[in-house]
């Protein structure tokens, strides 16, 4: 290996990392070197072929690719380094970043790291799907490749499995590739996104969404020929005919070049735990945008990065050390809180919010904030659920005591309406 230094390194050149990217050059950092491991920067939103992207972030609506190569070409114009088809495949034993590239393998030794590295959603195998093993089963990320790069067309029947945001995407997708989209499955009571989505996904395809039954079998050679759904509720089952499977949502970060470097994972969130001011609890180490939990939209992660790229230049300016942080847990159904833990210093968090959810859907649920038995805050959301985020006020950070025990998120009334 050959060795090179740069000041600060961003893994992901998905939105997060584009932005943090873009952030640190807007605020003087003389080196930043973004590394993406595909063959093209711009993350998911390059196969995300429709309108929804850029509202938060850059304030206009666009269509997924659009904004990708928006944010490469901004990223590049700040004057970044956007390497592509490189892979950061572990650390050294001082701390230096392992790549593989085609040309070569290389090290680099950054001033600051900012991992943003992105989730995926779990594929068949990790839902333990049973049944035969055809073709014609797939995520959504894989679907959208195909139809984006490689034209490629999906005559016959689909069946889709999951009720999130993605999930509305992929049958666009499908339908748009020729697909007859049969149904939507999901275990839980209800689809977990915005209501005006569904109403207009039902309006415009028709589609039956199929709640609390999951998909237990899949049958078929070479291809998809049906699937088994149980109804949770009743326990009765019945076979569906289908060419083609996605299972959509379910995501999990991609987290493990974090473990590897040794990096504190949050249990809820499954992502790096990180503190308000998106520092992990490795010295010189931040992650940004979905890399700290499930997936959000891509313009929230984009702020996430940019605050990211914020925090650094300031630590890269100030020479300070490394804070410690006051960890912060959720009680059930409370799923995760995000960012999980805050600094000594008390700083905002991205958007100066955080984001909460629950395993269980609630309506009008007062949320209480505790640390050693002494009350931060205690307010009342709109909703709370699986797959979708509610937002805290952050103004409680400032009561934190840093030297206290651990920050603990609950019910103020557990067992409130569902």
């Amino acid at each position: 290996m050959s060795a090179s230094d740069a000041p600060v390194v961003v893994v992901g050149g998905g939105p997060a990392g584009l932005a943090c990217a873009i952030e640190l050059r807007r605020r003087g950092v003389a080196d930043v070197v973004v590394l993406e491991r595909e063959q093209q920067a711009g993350g998911i939103p390059r196969h995300s072929n429709h309108q929804g992207f850029g509202v938060r972030d850059v304030h206009r609506l666009m269509s997924g690719p659009r904004y990708a190569s928006r944010y490469v070409a901004h990223a590049r114009r700040s004057g970044a380094r956007v390497e592509q088809e490189t892979m950061v495949t572990g650390w050294s034993g001082v701390g230096h970043l392992e790549l593989t590239r085609p040309a070569g393998r290389y090290m680099l030794a950054p001033a600051a790291i900012v991992l943003a590295t992105g989730c995926r959603e779990r594929p068949r195998a990790a839902r333990l799907v049973a049944g035969s093993r055809p073709a014609g089963v797939m995520t959504t990320g894989t679907v959208q490749q195909l139809v984006a790069f490689r034209g490629q067309r999906f005559d016959g029947r689909a069946l889709i499995v999951g009720a999130e945001h993605v999930s509305f995407s992929a049958l666009m997708t499908l339908t748009h590739a020729g697909a007859n989209v049969v149904g939507m499955v999901t275990e839980l009571p209800c689809h977990q996104s915005l209501a005006v989505v569904r109403a207009a996904t039902r309006l415009r395809y028709g589609i039956p969404l199929w709640t609390r039954s999951t998909v237990t079998a899949i049958h078929g050679y070479p291809r998809v020929e049906e699937v088994t759904l149980e109804d949770l509720d009743s326990g009765r089952s019945r076979r569906v005919g289908c060419e083609t499977v996605v299972f959509t949502a379910d995501w999990i970060p991609d987290h493990e070049l974090a473990v590897l470097g040794g990096i504190e994972l949050d249990p809820g969130t499954r992502g790096t735990r990180v503190d308000t001011a998106l520092r992990t609890k490795r010295p010189g180490v931040f992650a940004a945008g979905n890399v700290l939990h499930g997936a959000e939209p891509a313009d929230v992660a984009a702020l996430s990065g940019r605050h990211a790229g914020a925090s650094v230049a300031r630590w890269l300016s100030a020479h300070g050390v490394w804070p410690s942080a006051v960890p912060i847990a959720c009680r059930p159904p409370l799923h995760w809180i995000s960012p999980n833990a805050v600094g000594s210093a008390a700083e905002a968090p991205p958007r100066g919010r955080f984001a909460l959810r629950s395993r269980a859907f609630l309506r009008g649920p007062e949320i209480e904030i505790n640390q050693d038995k002494r009350c931060l805050w205690r307010g009342t959301v709109r909703r709370l659920g699986p797959g979708r985020s509610a937002s805290l006020p952050a103004g409680w950070v400032a009561s934190v005591d840093a030297d206290g025990g651990s920050i603990d998120v609950a019910l103020a009334h557990p067992g409130g309406r569902a």
